[in-house]
């Protein structure tokens, strides 16, 4: 069984050192970690350090660092512009999307968007799914802490320059008549994945993004639900860039 990680600011410097606040009290509270027991830190931008439990305090852990370990960012990165969606589904696209590789998430304030993040309310949902990203990448033990980037809500527009910029730029649909499974892929730089929210994406947005050099893609027959489209699609790609 791998081993539990955990997340840190910043990686010990030196072969000793104790995990404390929210972490140190999951450690030792919630998963009752005990004296010999070992466990990996990961400061959530590639590197890692594995640790034995030396003493157990009060919500802390006093740690012997054995080793340190760092992994490259994946190339390409997936990045996926996740439209806005009601309720939980969001979250749960967030989640099942970094259990299984995204790099950077973009919510998108899409014109048939239910639910739209305005001032606080944005920024309060933006922050549940940074959240979600957090607890979903120790789940997964990740090296690397997803992103979850732009505006609480970005545009059409500033998706379509971001696309602009990618070195691919994909576009789920229902109607497309090409396979993501088929589709070329590059060996280098930024792949951008739109996932449209629960009504779809309109046929002006999708214009918007083939200007910007995007291609319209379906992964089959059937119509997923925003929450688990955008996690079948990047399984896709993981296996075809040999990330899996």
């Amino acid at each position: 069984m791998s081993l539990p990680l955990f997340l840190v600011e910043a990686l010990p410097t030196g072969d000793s050192c104790t995990l404390d606040g929210p972490e140190g009290h999951h450690a030792s509270t919630v998963q009752r970690l005990r004296v010999g027991e070992e466990l990996l830190l990961a400061d959530g931008r590639g590197g890692t350090a594995t640790a034995v439990v030396d003493a157990v305090g009060r919500g802390t852990l006093d740690l012997r660092v054995t080793s340190f370990g760092y992994d490259d960012a994946p190339d390409p990165r997936l990045v996926v512009v996740q439209g806005i969606a009601k309720g939980d589904r969001g979250e749960l696209a967030v989640q099942a999307m970094t259990e299984v590789g995204v790099d950077e998430i973009v919510p998108w304030a899409a014109a048939r968007s239910v639910v739209q993040w305005r001032g606080e309310r944005g920024g309060r949902a933006r922050e549940k799914w940074v959240a979600t990203a957090r607890e979903a990448a120790k789940q997964a033990r990740r090296p690397w802490l997803p992103v979850v980037a732009g505006a609480p809500d970005e545009s059409t527009a500033r998706v379509a320059k971001r696309i602009s910029g990618a070195a691919a730029g994909f576009v789920l649909h229902e109607e497309a008549t090409l396979a993501l499974s088929t589709v070329e892929l590059p060996t280098a730089g930024e792949i951008v994945l739109v996932v449209g929210p629960e009504g779809g994406i309109t046929s002006d947005e999708v214009a918007a993004y083939e200007a910007a050099g995007a291609r319209t893609v379906r992964l089959g027959p059937a119509v997923l639900r925003t929450s688990t489209a955008g996690v079948a699609a990047l399984a896709v790609l993981s296996t075809r860039l040999a990330r899996w």
